[in-house]
């Protein structure tokens, strides 16, 4: 489907089972039921009063007619389709209380059964606004860049390499990279896609995503992709699917609603045999309503759709929404799921007297010349610090080995240690850099200037920020067994399973060993595999319920699996099982309630104790209460109802920890210099963290203490979580001032003693790494409060 059809035609696409499309005829066919309906009661009620019952009887007969007819329609063209008409009972009840005089009782009917339908339709509106607002939403036109002149094109126009401007406010057209930002960064808001409350910056040569929208000054990108093959367009296609197979729960209702006919029938024969009184048959059949099977699971599985679709989860169906409701197991692929895929900086080791950002700088500088994918992450890196680099010379690359070049006149080399620095033996610190990498299962790049090694990066695949929570989250919902399969290697697979405490680890798998484990799973319990690469398209398409990771929905990955995931986070796959088991439940309540409560009526007109004009209004009350119910699966819960921060305070807390971020990389490097070093830079070193942690750190803990804290307590986030966090502030206050005693007067011979240096470089550590911990607690507390 290209992605100009206009909205009307795709929405036509979105037709759920069991409720009637919203198409332009059907709602003009509705309403004017409704009018009719309406027109006949009143009208003959005011008959009636005017003392003229054969009009009155006459008008409530006209205003019912029309809705037998619809409805006799409607059920033959069902049954015509091999599908049941349950709506039946309620044309044999209107159509058998004309026949039997009781006009009144069937104009009641008619406008309840009419006035029911307008309700659904509302209730099938409201439920699947989000999911048309993405299609609503499909940018359909671009401005495109030409030898200095900008013409607006369709968006079908735009090709491979075009220059298209986006203004402030607009919609990004197509996949692209940025190539002009103008005097600041791009900033971009994604949330329509992916739910993510923050708009983020991107400079040039940073990837943007199709259906964003551009929320600061006007840019220029270079396309990468034609509309059709752009994240926007998977979106809207995976929307389109998102549609026609009933899921097995839903089937099990419809089969329940065959067998009320016959019992409603029977049940009012019955009690006409017995009390001889036809009218108590007729009320028997106006209160046995269907509405709590054949509108309960479908409203509230759209509902569960909608509701995972402001998340930023896309469920293709209420089938895979009520699977998921039942799984017992989940396997996650760890590259790109867990962990957050590809080389990454994670650290830096320097030699003595060398400093870290010198060290990044050069190699930085010297990889530009190389294409390859260490090298580019090297690259990310100094830029994302913000770090100048030199244009390199007489660069030559050794393929697998290293590179060296000419750097402002030094000759560099980056590279493995034994390209780097020949057959020499690796000093001290260069042994625990090695040793470091091997821990951490990453890749050691040493750099070294004009033939003396000065540092090495270490690059490798990190958790993902989310993972743990996500994991927890998972076990408190209810989830018995995770499992992680992987193609990577053993020991690097089993370091992420133990910071995580799964309960297997399946690694070096290629995509056949993946489909096979999944199978074994499932063969004991119900499964979800989650994975993000073309190799887990596979076992996605295999277990019970496939989730596809990222904002890619044309991948092929997103294309075999049951669920995807808009936004690169990992948390989403706990807030799509709660969600699912959330919906599924509430339309177990509304199955069991509507139709307990529509048995009693049933039976109190069987008895006499219902009129059949009684008898209706008690049967439209329970079709309203059983969908209203089943709009609940919209909302997040009365639990999560509570007042959320401010996205402008959650900003500034995120950009509080980005530059504590940079102070605690500044007291990792001051932790490792001090090594081995001598008494006078001790005491630089030493006083500089002292003043880092006394002044920067502690100030900020304070704060947090005094003014963050006392908000989110206003805001019913757990005061418990909040006491233990309060603990670690006193713990990082304890410590700062235990750093600055040390620093306070500290000369060069006090520097001397190894023993009082290496206190300080304890209490360095304690606080970087507490202070690192407490900050990605906080940040799972932030970000709890603003999704309430």
């Amino acid at each position: 489907m290209p992605l100009s059809e206009s909205p009307s035609r795709v929405r036509r696409h979105l037709d759920w089972p069991n409720i009637s499309t919203s198409s332009a005829a059907q709602k003009l066919m509705r309403h004017w039921l409704i009018l009719v309906a309406l027109a006949g009661l009143s009208g003959g009620v005011a008959a009636q009063l005017a003392g003229r019952p054969r009009l009155a009887a006459a008008m409530w007969t006209a205003g019912t007619l029309p809705i037998i007819a619809s409805l006799a329609a409607s059920c033959l063209k069902e049954l015509r389709a091999g599908r049941s008409g349950v709506d039946a009972i309620a044309l044999v009840s209107m159509a058998t209380a004309v026949l039997f005089g009781e006009a009144f009782a069937a104009a009641i009917v008619g406008v309840m059964y009419a006035g029911g339908q307008a309700l659904e339709a509302y209730a099938v509106g409201r439920a699947e606004r989000d999911l048309s607002a993405l299609i609503d939403r499909a940018p359909r036109r671009a401005r495109r860049r030409c030898n200095g002149d900008v013409e607006e094109i369709d968006i079908d126009a735009v090709c491979i390499g075009d220059n298209l401007q986006v203004r402030g406010g607009d919609i990004v057209p197509v996949d692209g990279t940025i190539a002009d930002t103008g005097a600041g960064d791009a900033v971009i808001d994604a949330s329509a896609l992916s739910g993510e409350p923050l708009p983020v910056s991107r400079r040039g040569g940073d990837s943007v995503m199709s259906g964003s929208i551009n929320v600061g000054g006007a840019f220029t990108m270079r396309a990468t992709a034609t509309a059709g093959a752009s994240t926007y367009a998977g979106i809207v296609k995976l929307v389109t699917a998102a549609q026609a197979a009933k899921s097995p729960f839903m089937r099990l209702a419809d089969r329940f609603a065959l067998v009320l006919l016959p019992v409603a029938l029977l049940l009012a024969a019955a009690a006409w045999a017995i009390s001889g009184d036809r009218l108590r048959a007729l009320a028997v059949l106006v209160t046995a309503t269907p509405c709590p099977l054949i509108l309960a699971a479908p409203i509230a599985f759209i509902s569960g759709v909608s509701r995972a679709a402001k998340r930023g989860i896309l469920i293709k169906g209420s089938g895979p929404l009520e699977a998921l409701a039942r799984v017992h197991t989940v396997m996650f692929d760890k590259t790109g799921t867990l962990t957050v895929g590809g080389a990454r900086l994670i650290g830096i080791e320097t030699a003595p007297g060398a400093a870290a950002a010198d060290i990044l700088q050069l190699a930085a500088s010297l990889e530009q010349a190389s294409p390859h994918v260490v090298a580019q992450a090297i690259v990310s890196a100094a830029r994302s610090k913000d770090i100048a680099l030199d244009q390199p010379e007489n660069v030559h690359e050794t393929h697998g080995s290293g590179l060296e070049g000419k750097i402002q006149g030094s000759t560099i080399r980056v590279g493995s240690f034994s390209y780097v620095a020949g057959a020499r033996t690796p000093e001290a610190w260069a042994s625990r850099a090695i040793r470091l990498a091997s821990w951490r299962s990453a890749l050691s790049v040493f750099v070294a200037r004009d033939g003396h090694t000065i540092g090495a990066l270490l690059l490798g695949d990190e958790l993902r920020r989310e993972t743990p929570r996500a994991i927890q989250s998972l076990r408190t919902s209810g989830i018995k067994r995770i499992v992680m399969v992987t193609g990577d290697r053993a020991d690097a697979a089993d370091t992420i399973a133990a910071a995580l405490d799964l309960d297997a680890v399946l690694a070096e798998r290629v995509p056949a060993d993946k489909v096979d484990a999944v199978a074994s799973e499932q063969r004991r319990h119900p499964t979800v595999m989650i994975g993000d690469g073309i190799n887990d398209a596979p076992a996605l398409a295999a277990a019970d319920v496939g989730i596809a990771m990222g904002a890619r929905g044309a991948s092929a990955s997103s294309q075999a699996a049951d669920v995807v995931i808009l936004v690169d986070r990992i948390d989403r796959v706990a807030d799509a099982l709660a969600i699912a088991q959330r919906t599924r439940s509430i339309a177990m309540q509304s199955i069991i309630a509507g139709m307990a409560l529509s048995g009693i009526a049933m039976l109190a007109a069987a008895f006499g104790y219902l009129s059949p004009v009684a008898g209706a209004l008690v049967q439209e009350g329970i079709d309203a209460a059983v969908i209203l119910n089943a709009l609940r699966a919209l909302g997040p819960g009365l639990q999560l109802r509570q007042r959320q921060i401010p996205v402008e305070t959650l900003r500034a807390l995120s950009e509080d920890h980005e530059i504590m971020r940079v102070a605690l990389d500044r007291l990792r490097a001051i932790a490792d210099s001090l090594d081995d070093t001598t008494p006078v830079l001790a005491v630089t070193l030493i006083t500089e963290a002292a003043s880092l942690a006394t002044i920067q750190i502690a100030n900020h803990e304070r704060a947090d203490e005094a003014v963050v804290y006392p908000s989110l307590g206003r805001l019913h986030v757990d005061p418990s979580g909040l006491g233990a966090m309060s603990r670690a502030h006193r713990e990082i206050l304890h410590l700062s001032r235990l750093l600055s005693r040390i620093a306070d007067g500290l000369t060069t011979e006090d520097a001397a003693d190894r023993l009082l240096v290496r206190d300080a470089q304890r209490a360095i550590e304690s606080i970087e790494s507490l202070v690192r911990l407490h900050n990605a607690q906080e940040d799972d507390i932030y970000e709890r409060a603003f999704e309430r």
